[in-house]
């Protein structure tokens, strides 16, 4: 099974850009018919999978390559920003697959693999090669979809075999990372979490690092090599994209949504706001193209 064989697959299922659900929970199929300049974003935790065009995710330093034979694992919604290379002809084409915590915990009970390997660097974002068996497991997810009695049957099961190739891959022990709770990693994916789950709340970095069992320049370093940037610059992006889905969805006005994303001051969030995004929130909408 070759790339080709993955690109034939996909494109009888997607007709418009963007994101599609599809007869399976937790998988969307994505198109994009044309470059996209880069731009900040955030995805969901999981695969994400490239079978034609190319991507270059930014995250502090790092420059993350995914494209045709290489697939995303992202173990949290990490703020990044990223480049999308694709044309009318070849447009990018892909599986997202969103990473679920009680499949993946359960897949890594049986794993004969039960700690984390302490000398080898771990990232909540890394782009890895595609594997035969990965690419096989991928083709057979998505021939599911073109059969709605194969997709209800079997589809879960195919997206079993999917997360566990990814356990078997470079990024695996990323992914064990999350259930084990062991190692630095594990401490700054909790303090990751909890700055998502206190959006709206004061952060003192020094109790996210005693929370961490850190001193503070630990916690520091430690943050900004997992996450690529300090863990008030982390805080400042997270709040602001959250900011910008907010205000695409209409429901609340700018003063609100500053409030919900933790701002004590309406002039401050649109002044960050417009040097993150290039314009006000007044102003400002989500296009379809910024998810991509």
């Amino acid at each position: 099974m070759s790339d080709r064989n993955l690109v034939d697959l996909i494109k009888p299922l997607v007709s418009e850009d963007g994101f599609c659900d599809t007869l399976i929970a937790n998988v969307r199929l994505m198109k994009c018919a044309k470059s996209l300049p880069r731009m900040p974003l955030i995805y969901r935790p999981g695969l994400t999978i490239i079978v034609q065009g190319r991507k270059i995710g930014y995250l502090g330093d790092r420059e993350i390559h995914y494209n045709s034979g290489h697939y995303l694992v992202q173990t949290l919604p990490l703020p990044f920003e990223c480049e999308t290379f694709a044309s009318q002809q070849e447009p990018l084409l892909g599986v997202s697959i969103d990473i679920d915590p009680v499949l993946l915990s359960e897949l890594v009970s049986v794993s004969s693999e039960e700690t984390l390997n302490p000398s080898v660097s771990h990232f909540p974002m890394s782009s890895v090669p595609m594997s035969d068996d990965m690419i096989e497991s991928v083709s057979r997810l998505i021939k599911a979809l073109h059969d709605p009695y194969t997709a209800k049957i079997m589809g879960q099961s195919r997206v079993r075999e999917v997360i566990f190739e990814a356990l078997q891959s470079p990024q695996g022990d990323a992914l064990r990372a999350l259930v084990l709770n062991q190692g630095r990693f594990s401490l700054i994916v909790n303090s990751l979490k909890q700055l998502h789950q206190q959006l709206d709340q004061e952060v003192r970095v020094e109790q996210l690092a005693e929370d961490a069992n850190m001193s503070v320049s630990s916690f520091h370093h430690h943050f900004k090599n997992i996450a690529g940037s300090s863990p008030l610059q982390y805080l400042k992006r997270l709040r602001l994209l959250k900011a910008q889905m907010l205000l695409n969805q209409g429901h609340l006005n700018v003063s609100q949504i500053s409030l919900e994303v933790g701002y004590k001051s309406v002039h401050q969030f649109s002044r960050d706001y417009k040097r993150y995004f290039g314009a006000p929130p007044t102003k400002d909408k989500l296009r379809e193209d910024a998810v991509i």
